[in-house]
């Protein structure tokens, strides 16, 4: 039986011209619509509810996967998945009940995450990895006595499910190299008329939770709906630049800078609301790369920029920020707690700090405000969340998401999607999540940051800037 927001969700993709009104997934405040087109989900909002999987108990927030479920049975035709991880077994239970209704299913994954998790022994993989094994296992114990079963485990590998299914599949080692950066995309293209798209992982840790951890909710994400056939269009070449001729064929995918060809960005006009595309990676000799973008977006607020941030980490927009900030624009940012306080971090020089790394040397070209902004907080989260959000909004009506984090490695080295949407109607839903944020945020230095600096001040004393 379906939950009530699944109810709510089901007619969304049923639909799939653009005239009908935008929705938003849930429980609809009627005073904040959105554009015709569009449908947009934040998994820890206040204002709906649905059943967790993990836990069979109602909690805050919109049901992701579901949003994801119902693009799925809603597919006539094609279905084409780029996401960097896909670990939910009743996404690809989903994806394989498309293929044998005749849907083209194509997908494509990081490399790291392509192979079959009940294949791996955890002995033999590196830290990261072997956490991860043990929380899909954990995931797999349907029953719930601790134990998982080689069934359970069948049925519960979603990357081994699709292959046993026979599902098209590649990573981004099939052009013959040992993989991008990473390939970091979050997108589906559904019938050549839909684009789902936003900062989450196809995961339960992205969505719902870590099992086992009834306190979780999942890192903090959205996702984004948008029936437009020219957008599709735009999406469907850049994972066919991926795929090639698919997998086993010719080593003539493309990932990472091989891709080549990539300058603009790319517009398209949904009703009255204008997108514009980009996909990385660029060379930094390439003027029109991401953060050369994402710098030239901030330095033309005249009132306010909002963010909330994964990884902040490109010295660049720090330094326009900088500028904005003296120039009177409000800042906002809301970062992950756990990235906040790394050495690399523009949070700290928002906060007007530097922070030696382990080996005592500080970040080349670092540059603390000289007047700290008092707009930084890090949300107060479940142990093991994330706030995995990569948007902005500027001056109430420009909206930045996608996959992008603000990093070096975002622009130059891996596979990622970068939009803009200038739409004040969208931005009122970012901004509401923003303030959603702010609201329980710890602001300025917060205590663990603060136990960071004195611990390393003991140490390195100043530091010495790298070279």
């Amino acid at each position: 039986m379906r939950s009530p927001t699944a109810l709510l969700l089901l007619p969304l993709l049923l639909c799939c011209g653009c005239s009908r009104p935008g929705e938003i997934v849930g429980a609809v405040e009627a005073d904040l619509p959105l554009p015709p087109g569009f449908a947009l989900a934040f998994n820890h909002r206040d204002g709906s509810r649905y059943q967790s999987p993990l836990t069979g108990q109602w909690r805050n927030g919109d049901d992701l996967e579901q949003m994801i479920v119902d693009a799925i049975e809603g597919a006539d035709t094609s279905l084409l998945v780029a996401v960097q991880e896909l670990s939910l077994p009743s996404l690809a239970k989903h994806l394989i009940a498309a293929h044998r209704r005749g849907v083209q299913v194509k997908l494509v994954l990081e490399n790291s995450y392509s192979t079959p998790w009940s294949d791996q022994q955890p002995s033999h993989l590196p830290k990261h990895q072997r956490h991860r094994w043990h929380q899909l296992q954990h995931l797999a114990d349907a029953d719930g006595d601790g134990i998982t079963t080689a069934e359970e485990a069948r049925q519960g590998d979603a990357v081994g499910l699709l292959l046993q299914a026979g599902v098209p599949l590649l990573d981004d080692t099939e052009d013959g190299s040992s993989g991008s950066g990473l390939m970091h995309h979050k997108f589906v293209v559904v019938d050549d008329r839909s684009v789902i798209t936003g900062s989450a992982n196809f995961t339960s840790s992205g969505v719902h939770g870590d099992a086992g951890k009834p306190r979780t909710r999942g890192n903090v994400n959205h996702v984004l709906r948008i029936d437009s056939p020219a957008l599709a269009a735009v999406f469907r070449r850049e994972f066919e630049r991926m795929w090639g001729d698919g997998p086993g064929g010719a080593k003539d995918s493309r990932f990472g800078l091989g891709k080549g060809g990539q300058t603009d960005t790319e517009r398209v006009q949904v009703g009255d609301v204008e997108i514009e595309v980009l996909f990385a990676p660029h060379p930094k000799r390439n003027p029109a790369h991401g953060l050369n973008w994402l710098e030239a977006l901030l330095a033309s607020a005249k009132h306010q920029i909002d963010m909330a941030l994964f990884v902040f980490s490109a010295q660049q927009l720090a330094d326009v920020l900088e500028e904005r900030a003296n120039n009177g624009v409000k800042i906002r940012l809301v970062a992950d707690p756990g990235f906040a306080s790394r050495s690399f971090s523009e949070v700290l020089d928002l906060l007007g700090v530097a922070l030696p790394d382990r080996d005592c040397k500080l970040e080349a070209n670092n540059k603390p405000f000289t007047q700290p902004i008092r707009g930084v907080g890090t949300p107060r989260l479940a142990r093991g969340d994330k706030l995995h959000h990569k948007f902005a909004v500027i001056d109430n009506k420009t909206v930045i998401t996608g996959s992008f984090n603000w990093s070096p490695s975002a622009a130059h080295t891996n596979d990622e999607t970068l939009l803009v949407i200038h739409s004040p109607q969208l931005a009122k839903h970012f901004t509401r999540e923003m303030d959603r944020l702010w609201n329980g945020a710890e602001l300025g230095i917060t205590p663990h940051i603060q136990r960071k600096l004195d611990r390393q001040r003991i140490k390195c004393g100043d530091g010495v800037e790298r070279g």
